[in-house]
């Protein structure tokens, strides 16, 4: 009883009273407003920051990419940022419940739903892999510097396993036989942490060390997740801050190495005659759209935890910024290493440049066994990956959960959510041991190309017409005006309705004109496997059409545009949580004993309905009389 006493006090509230400051005590709320933006730079800075950005502006003339890629950063991805943002915010909602401005909708939350559960299995399968090589980097040689090993091949030449007496020798021979060798991370790689098999359909055995570390990072997220966003917005501060500790650490040291700067010239030097290349601009806004984590859900679910009159304009250009400043500076870091190793092998930098797991697990690694003490960076890099894909996860499985929560909305379950998100996380361990079978590269690469694929940008795009076009962009600057105290600057208002749809729009063309079929190295996938991905990626868009009609179909009208109106007009029940927040047209016209019901989805169930309706219903955050002037 002293303990809920004591929680009352913090959130502002007195016995008999209703709760103060802004806060909805049922739902609950970020401890305060640095936990949403630690937790939302973690959810946006990912994986891709580190291993797909710096190769793609290195690819699309260096420098020059930092053009198409900072404009579709201002008239994409920061207005989408903010759109997502202030829609989860307004209604203090997850990804299904926003969708009561218009039922019909409610497909696109269901699709968010699935694209979040696709990345939630195989991200943690890539965080396990890095678990993995942290884990065996606790040594006094990394084992894949040599060439010595049982899983070695006569192919294999380790950068250090020759002792010639000539350093030009060494970078002779390696010159002549660069595109030939076998690098020892390369068949340490592929040959011994995943045991390749020779194709998709040939799952092989199950590499235990694997799907142990797949139960370590689980376990990590369920207890990092164990109270939902009041755990992990603790967490947070050092799961989102020390990458950047990482990151400088591992910049000085490589900005020191001999042949640091010929790798960073080649990350920055334009070619300006690339940016006329509509493939560069189409690359530069892809990596925005899927960088920020636009569509995926989470930004809703991280946002409706927010403070009503919480200012997410000024969030959402911090966090958006910040998340492609993180890219740049990891650029330096990446290509600091890279142009070190190629001036050891005397070899040119594109010969030793790759991107996604290539880059993590083979590329990178490699060029740390050249440094002094190299167990003690690999340590360090592989602990920055395990955080920088934590931070993500975290936020995919909040998303999962608070939606299955918001959804079935009972006391039972809103008691139960511990188990409910241990339930979420038990699932996705176990739909990811395939992943970890000797073809679960295969299975994890598809995965990533289609189930996240254009399948966000349709879910995205559909969701700028339903907010603007369906409900309307009067009423949705009203609501924002309500929450903040000023509408969305005119910029941001063109941008929702004209330019954003239309840089979705053509991130979507471009995908389907630059569409190649997915390969891993030399292997081709099977027709079966593709039509696979695509079953995938359908499964999440699909949601949309059918949730539409079910809704048409149950709304009321005697002709069917009269069902159509009904399931596109806002439910009663939209608008904001708190009833000291619903003014204007968002006046409750409901007797006191309906009002508790206002304040949706209560995650803390010590603060019961008895409370609520023993509190006065109009009684204001600040605990003056709510004037009824607004009813009329």
């Amino acid at each position: 009883m002293a303990d809920k006493c004591s929680e009352g006090l913090l959130n502002g509230a007195v016995p008999g009273e209703r709760g103060k400051q802004d806060k909805s005590v049922k739902r609950g709320n970020w401890g305060n407003q640095i936990e949403f933006v630690l937790t939302s730079v973690g959810y946006a800075v990912g994986l891709g920051n580190v291993w797909r950005f710096p190769y793609l502006c290195y690819r699309n003339g260096g420098g020059a990419f930092m053009f198409p890629y900072f404009i579709m950063l201002v008239f994409c991805g920061i207005p989408l940022f903010f759109m997502e943002l202030s829609f989860g915010q307004f209604a203090s909602q997850g990804c299904l419940g926003v969708w009561r401005v218009s039922p019909m909708f409610k497909g696109v939350g269901y699709g968010m739903m699935v694209v979040s559960t696709y990345i939630g299995i195989y991200y943690n399968v890539v965080i396990c892999i890095a678990f993995y090589y942290f884990f065996v980097s606790m040594t006094r040689v990394l084992p894949w510097t040599y060439c010595s090993n049982a899983w070695n091949t006569p192919d294999c030449t380790g950068v250090l396993d020759r002792n010639l007496s000539s350093r030009a020798a060494l970078n002779l021979t390696l010159l002549n036989d660069t595109q030939k060798r076998t690098s020892p991370s390369e068949e340490y790689w592929r040959r011994y942490v995943l045991d390749l098999s020779d194709d998709i359909g040939n799952l092989g055995e199950v590499r235990l060390p694997l799907l142990g570390c797949l139960g370590v990072s689980w376990v990590v997220v369920f207890l990092c997740l164990i109270k939902g966003v009041k755990s992990s917005g603790k967490v947070v501060y050092f799961t989102a801050t020390f990458p950047y500790v990482v990151l400088t650490i591992l910049f000085v040291r490589g900005i020191t190495l001999e042949g640091a700067l010929t790798g960073i010239m080649y990350y920055l030097t334009p070619q300006w005659d690339k940016i006329l290349d509509a493939k560069v601009w189409g690359d530069a806004a892809s990596q925005i759209f899927y960088s920020l984590g636009c569509a995926w859900g989470g930004l809703i679910t991280m946002a409706s935890y927010n403070k009503f009159h919480n200012n997410c304009y000024r969030d959402s250009i911090i966090i958006s910024i910040t998340n492609c400043a993180t890219s740049v500076y990891a650029g330096f870091v990446i290509f600091s290493i890279l142009g070190f190793m190629a001036n050891h092998l005397g070899v040119d930098v594109s010969n030793v440049a790759d991107h996604g797991p290539g880059l993590a697990f083979v590329a990178y690694p490699e060029a740390l066994t050249l440094l002094p003490i190299s167990p003690l960076w690999s340590i360090l890099f592989f602990f920055m990956l395990i955080l920088l894909g934590l931070g993500t996860q975290f936020c995919l499985l909040e998303t999962l959960v608070t939606a299955i929560v918001d959804e079935v909305g009972n006391e039972w379950i809103i008691r139960k959510k511990t188990f409910v998100t241990l339930g979420v996380a038990v699932a996705g361990f176990l739909l990811g041991v395939p992943l970890t079978t000797q073809a679960g590269i295969y299975w994890l690469l598809l995965m990533d190309n289609y189930a996240a694929s254009f399948s966000l940008v349709v879910i995205s795009c559909i969701m700028c017409v339903a907010i603007m076009y369906v409900y309307g962009h009067r009423n949705y600057f009203k609501d924002i005006e309500m929450m903040l105290g000023f509408p969305p600057p005119l910029f941001f208002q063109i941008c929702w309705r004209f330019i954003s749809p239309a840089i979705i729009f053509f991130i979507l063309v471009f995908t389907v004109i630059q569409y190649q079929p997915i390969s891993y190295n030399d292997y081709i996938y099977p027709t079966w496997a593709i039509s696979i991905g695509f079953l995938m990626a359908l499964s999440s868009v699909i949601c949309i059409p059918i949730y539409a009609i079910y809704k048409v179909c149950r709304s009321e009208g005697d002709t069917l545009l009269e069902r159509f109106k009904n399931a596109t007009k806002a439910s009663k029940d939209w608008g904001p949580a708190l009833a000291e927040h619903r003014s204007g047209r968002y006046a409750p016209a409901f007797s006191p004993s309906t009002e508790s019901h206002l304040e949706v989805q209560p995650l803390q169930p010590e603060k019961g309905r008895s409370e609520a309706a023993a509190a006065s219903p109009m009684q204001g955050s600040n605990g003056s009389a709510h004037s009824q002037d607004s009813r009329l």
